[in-house]
């Protein structure tokens, strides 16, 4: 990196004073002090500063062998209190990766500059690097706004705000949606130095075809936005399709006291994470990437057979447990699996599901005998209340493909409409509180009686026929009727 190339990457936010957290427990991590390792230049962004990528992409990059080579610059989705803690302790953090044997922290320093969600001009700024080689991305399925179609909702009213602050103002426009975010940075890509550079994006959420669905909405923004920019996107940059796995529940004030106890180190920004972890990535990268292959990420040709089965087998799972196991009263997954009513709807759900897989059985059962290992963990606390946010989201492309084509080949999947009865049931105030970006429109499906409920939820799924509604009522009422 040449000495013009730094001055053209923004600086992180200012460190914050420790606050009370700070003061108790132990002390903060810090690179003067020789924890973790001197920050790298920035040649990756990434959006959505939540626990799953610090557990993740910024793992894999910190175990690279050329991490060094490889600083990520990455923004927070709400709120400036985490970037301030981040910057607190210079972007370091602690993964405590929790085995049933006992915790193994390690100090993460892949993160050179963290930021603000709003900090458009670093975002700019970091865009018009020809340093940048990669964007990654982890905002969950509603953050990219797609309609029914899957394409760019253009009635949303965020969506529609920043095409019109684009349209007027496409150099130092406010926008808050992640589309707008990333046609904004690569308007300003294009109109800098960086325009002949190449440019991949990488989406890391738990949608099929993740790079498509990216490069669709950012496409379709773009062409309100400007219709040149469509032609430069599909020239100069790259949309990488990736499935991504590793169980990441949320750290509590208990587990950041047991790190406290065990080194010494108060870290506000701990991330509790599992032992597993699994990257399956699809896509180029013209402007290099790190080495993530050493800690075993795979680069494939084809991620829809991969993607596919941890979408229907760990996340699908995940989507019934969190309805229907929280209304048998269970908090969390150890607890969910543990009961063997659980874990028989589990297994029913999961025979639906790996008959459309095109993979191998062995692998198949050898990957389904190693969830119920990792969701039987005692040591990871994975709250099923959390995992049910956003069902609308989540039921369509968890549970629904596979239910269909169950029934396209003449059988009735009782293993996969328990889900939706389960989520009839949640919507109408059992288990799990209503938490979704479409609660609204989603609570309105299920006003009236049981019956109708069931009805509309089908309807809105695609499923009115041929899914018989008394299959799904019958197992709504079981559920409500095993209610603690």
């Amino acid at each position: 990196m040449t000495d013009q190339q730094r001055t053209a990457v923004p600086a992180p936010v200012p460190a914050a004073e420790p606050g009370p957290v700070g003061t108790n427990r132990g002390r903060r991590l810090s690179r003067a002090a020789g924890d973790g390792r001197p920050a790298a230049p920035v040649r990756i962004v990434h959006l959505g500063l939540g626990n799953f990528f610090r557990a993740h992409q910024a793992w894999y990059t910190e175990q690279a062998p050329d991490a060094g080579e490889w600083g990520i610059a990455a923004f927070a989705g709400r709120g400036a209190g985490i970037c301030d803690e981040l910057a607190a302790q210079d972007g370091l953090y602690t993964l405590l990766v929790r085995t049933r044997e006992g915790d193994l922290p390690q100090t993460i320093a892949s993160l050179s500059a963290v930021h603000r969600g709003d900090d458009l001009a670093a975002l700019r700024a970091y865009f018009a690097a020809p340093t940048l080689s990669i964007v990654t991305l982890t905002v969950t399925e509603a953050g990219y706004r797609r309609d029914s179609t899957g394409g760019l909702d253009l009635t949303d009213p965020d969506v529609r705000a920043d095409g019109d602050a684009l349209r007027a103002d496409p150099v130092t426009a406010t926008v808050t949606t992640t589309p707008g975010k990333l046609v904004a940075g690569l308007l300003a890509r294009r109109g800098s130095a960086a325009s002949t550079t190449g440019l991949t994006v990488v989406p890391c959420d738990n949608v099929p075809e993740n790079g498509a669905m990216a490069a669709r909405v950012v496409t379709e923004l773009a062409a309100e936005v400007d219709p040149t920019l469509p032609a430069w996107i599909a020239e100069r940059v790259s949309f990488a399709t990736t499935m991504v796995d590793r169980i990441t529940p949320r750290a509590t004030p208990t587990d950041a006291g047991q790190l406290a106890a065990q080194t010494g180190i108060d870290d506000p920004q701990l991330v509790v994470t599992e032992p597993f972890a699994e990257w399956v990535i699809s896509g180029d990268f013209p402007a290099g990437r790190p080495r993530w292959e050493a800690e075993g990420a795979r680069f494939v040709t084809d991620i829809v057979p991969f993607e596919t089965r941890k979408l229907w087998l760990l996340n699908g799972s995940h989507t019934l447990m969190a309805y229907a196991a929280s209304i048998l009263g269970h908090e969390t997954v150890c607890q969910a699996i543990a009961d063997p009513l659980v874990l028989d709807w589990v297994q029913q759900w999961w025979d639906v599901a790996a008959r459309h897989l095109r993979l191998p059985a062995a692998e198949l059962a050898a990957y389904r005998a190693a969830l119920v290992q990792r969701y039987a963990n005692p040591n990871i606390r994975h709250l099923l209340a959390q995992i049910a946010a956003d069902g609308s989201q989540k039921l369509p492309i968890r549970i629904v493909p596979a239910l269909a084509a169950e029934l396209a080949v003449g059988g009735m999947p009782v293993g996969a409409t328990r889900a939706i009865a389960a989520w009839v049931a949640h919507l109408r105030g059992h288990g799990a509180p209503v938490t979704d970006a479409h609660a609204d429109m989603v609570r309105a499906l299920v006003e009236g009686d049981e019956q109708d409920s069931v009805t509309k939820v089908l309807a809105w799924l695609g499923l009115e026929s041929p899914v018989p509604a008394a299959v799904v009522l019958d197992q709504y009422r079981d559920l409500v009727r095993r209610a603690p």
